[in-house]
């Protein structure tokens, strides 16, 4: 009896733990889908609520479009008949003579001379002579200009140094001798005609380029005494323009030097573009020649002789007139080393 009684309880024991596992086995599932459910009603309630919100506005005004800056320089018009009543054959025949070569061992004297050309001056009026002529405009500062945009000559930053290391891009002088364009609020007459909202709107104001600033012109050249010929030469090395910057009152504030050009690079392109003559039209001489012949007015801003500072002459001479008189006074030293070799 008692052995009948043990085996019954042996048998329920199993049957509830039977029961339990197949009890729990059955109810995982339903764990599982009310897992995910809770998921999707989640994100359903988290979209109609991103649904409910109104997207955002971009509140921030707009910016007007600022265009690159340039210079605009006239396309050269050629003469479609003979316009002189001779023809004109010399210009387009011209080629620079060769210089004459200087060994090393023949330099014995060498001088470096900074100078400047105001063209305000009588004898420099060629530079700004504002004609038109079958190769463009015949003021200086436009030739340069042609010719720098065309890719004939290169030019260098005047502000790294004058030692030609730094080219440039049309596009950076422009920027420096037009500026860069200003966005300025201005009121706005269409949508506020009468003022009384206080409307504005951004415009762009685009200087435009003024050749009359180019006001002086600074010259690189060396003097050297060749000693197999026995005589001084000089050679010009480069020509920078320099621009005027003004006060916003229109004063004068400053002089800047923009670029450099290489001298030898230019004279082909110069020999071709003929310099005003005021005493006689039919007389002209190129821009080469000119330069050959020294037919320009300048004073000396600059030089190697007595400088260890490496110093303009305006650095150290505050006066104006004792400038001039400084000036004169290198020239006087490079003339009397050459005069001082022979004896009379």
């Amino acid at each position: 009896m008692k052995k009948c009684l043990i085996r019954f309880c042996l048998l329920v024991t199993v049957v509830a733990l039977v029961a339990g596992t197949a009890d729990a086995q059955t109810r995982r599932p339903a764990k599982k889908r009310s897992t995910a459910a809770k998921k999707k009603n989640t994100s359903k309630d988290q979209g109609a609520a991103n649904a409910a919100v109104a997207p955002a506005k971009d509140t921030t005004k707009p910016v007007a479009a600022i265009p690159q800056v340039d210079i605009k320089l006239d396309t050269p018009l050629r003469s479609l008949r003979n316009d002189a009543i001779i023809t004109q054959n010399l210009v387009k025949d011209r080629t620079p003579l060769p210089y004459e070569n200087i060994r090393e061992d023949d330099a014995v004297y060498r001088q470096r001379v900074w100078r400047e050309i105001d063209v305000h001056e009588k004898m420099n009026m060629a530079f700004v002579y504002k004609a038109k002529e079958d190769n463009g405009d015949q003021r200086f500062i436009s030739i340069l200009l042609n010719g720098i945009k065309s890719g004939q000559i290169t030019p260098f930053d005047a502000a790294v140094d004058d030692r030609f290391t730094t080219p440039m891009t049309f596009k950076q002088i422009a920027e420096t001798m037009v500026g860069k364009p200003k966005v300025i609020s201005v009121p706005d007459s269409k949508n506020d005609p009468d003022g009384s909202k206080g409307l504005m709107r951004d415009t762009v104001i685009v200087p435009e380029w003024n050749p009359d600033l180019i006001e002086r012109y600074q010259i690189k050249e060396e003097w050297v005494f060749d000693k197999a010929s026995s005589r001084m030469q000089v050679r010009i090395l480069g020509i920078a323009p320099e621009l005027t910057i003004l006060n916003d009152d229109g004063s004068f504030r400053a002089v800047l030097p923009i670029f450099w050009v290489y001298y030898p690079d230019l004279r082909s392109m110069l020999a071709k573009c003929e310099a005003y003559n005021g005493k006689n039209y039919g007389g002209r001489m190129s821009w080469e020649e000119l330069f050959e012949s020294r037919m320009f007015a300048s004073r000396i801003v600059k030089s190697t002789i007595d400088n260890p500072g490496d110093q303009m002459v305006e650095n150290y001479i505050k006066d104006p007139i004792l400038r001039l008189l400084e000036g004169e006074n290198i020239k006087e030293k490079i003339f009397n080393y050459e005069q001082d070799l022979w004896s009379y």
